[in-house]
């Protein structure tokens, strides 16, 4: 890489575009806020509208260049026993800190304004979940954004690719391989814009809402706060060490970009296309794993979300007065796994999918739906928090599975 001084860095002008975000804020307002917000709406359409071509064309280019078969299959069992380990860590510090801090003992919610939840269908057991996978209608699917539904098709595409004749699969392999790289040339060039969509999207929250706490959910806050660093900043790193080999500063350094557009978005999917330039760019994670692992993590590994739901959950049992036993609180865990899977890449989904693990304990009526609601005031800095986590545990996947795979240039020097 050539040298470049500071301030033509990525990464610092990043960082600088958020703290005058802050700074215009508070200064401005909403005023500032309805001036410059626009810029923020319309970078994160840009970068919504790469989503959906982008992880078409990677998937399918992913599963044909890893050839099928047995291949395929251990890198499906490799994503998916990464996805489920980090998810379970995540859950377990969660249920730990917020058992150990019980916020949500003796909390009132007096004063607090109530939001409104996102409109957000959920599935209503883990076999719809299941039939929710498989898409009726694949371009409904890639219309209305379902991209579960998305992925699983171009698996299955990527995987009947590779069973053709040798003159049909290299060129739909050609084919699909330039859709791919045209979609990230088209990625870099919105990346650009990234230091002003990060300014506008930070001087629209502040201007909107201030910095104000809630007293009230104070602890509650800096329970959710403390579980999701101490899985970012010890957890994953260890996972990082032990696993992959790999150094948690380098990773770090490597997906500062990424780590900070998720953090202004609170969407895993509209980050999705710079998560996936950082991680083949600056990582060093080829396509072929990049472009399996990233886009199915974007959907279905949310370790911050399941984190989240899980310590919310509690919380909430608290506030209520209800004493969960073991049992019951396993039962949280193990729903909050599934609940974590099916939660849109979206800002606020995990808030909903609360009521999923809510409903497994029984645990209706408007007292609940008091609590919940109050937890809306503040999710905002939450959601945009536990984003973060989810992209890095994504990418922390990836640089594993990479190394696992043997690829040797992943995070050997900041980028």
């Amino acid at each position: 890489m050539s040298w470049k001084p500071w301030y033509r860095r990525l990464h610092w002008q990043v960082a600088t575009a958020l703290v005058l975000g802050v700074i215009t804020g508070l200064v401005g307002g909403e005023a500032a806020a309805g001036q410059l917000g626009w810029l923020g709406t319309l970078f994160v359409r840009l970068l919504r509208m790469i989503v959906v071509p982008l992880v078409f064309a990677s998937i399918v280019s992913g599963v044909v260049s890893a050839g099928g078969g047995s291949a395929m299959g251990r890198l499906f069992t490799k994503t998916l026993g990464y996805y489920l380990l980090t998810s379970l860590l995540a859950i377990v510090t969660g249920l730990v800190i917020v058992n150990v801090i019980r916020p949500g003992v003796g909390a009132s919610f007096e004063g607090v304004a109530s939001g409104t939840l996102p409109d957000l269908a959920t599935p209503d057991s883990p076999l719809d979940l299941v039939l929710d996978i498989v898409p009726e209608n694949v371009v409904a699917a890639a219309a209305s954004g379902d991209m579960l539904a998305l992925i699983f098709f171009s698996i299955v595409l990527g995987a009947a690719i590779t069973t053709l004749p040798e003159a049909p699969r290299q060129r739909l392999v050609d084919l699909f391989d330039a859709v791919f790289q045209v979609m990230m040339r088209l990625t870099q060039g919105v990346i650009v814009f990234l230091p002003l969509g990060v300014f506008a999207l930070i001087t629209r929250l502040v201007g909107e809402s201030g910095l104000q706490s809630f007293s009230a959910l104070g602890l509650y806050m800096v329970t959710i706060l403390v579980s999701l660093s101490v899985h970012l900043f010890v957890t994953l790193p260890l996972v990082l060490i032990l696993l992959g080999r790999i150094s948690p500063r380098v990773h770090f350094a490597n997906m500062f970009d990424a780590l900070m557009m998720a953090f202004s978005t609170s969407s895993s999917a509209a980050t999705l296309p710079l998560t996936m330039d950082n991680v083949e760019r600056k990582v060093g994670v080829s396509n072929r794993v990049s472009s399996f692992v990233l886009p199915l993590g974007a959907t279905v590994n949310m370790d911050g979300t399941a984190l989240y739901e899980c310590a919310g959950v509690i919380f909430i049992t608290q506030a209520l007065g209800v004493d969960l036993g073991f049992g019951q609180q396993m039962l949280v865990v193990f729903t909050a796994l599934l609940a974590s899977i099916g939660a849109a890449a979206i800002p606020s989904a995990g808030l909903v999918m609360i009521f999923i693990i809510l409903g497994a304990l029984n645990l209706r009526g408007p007292e609940v739906d008091l609590v919940v609601a109050a937890l809306v005031a503040v999710d905002r800095p939450l959601d945009m928090c536990r984003t973060a986590v989810n992209v890095f545990s994504d990418s922390c996947g990836a640089a594993i599975i990479a190394r696992s795979e043997g690829e040797s240039n992943v995070d050997v020097s900041p980028r």
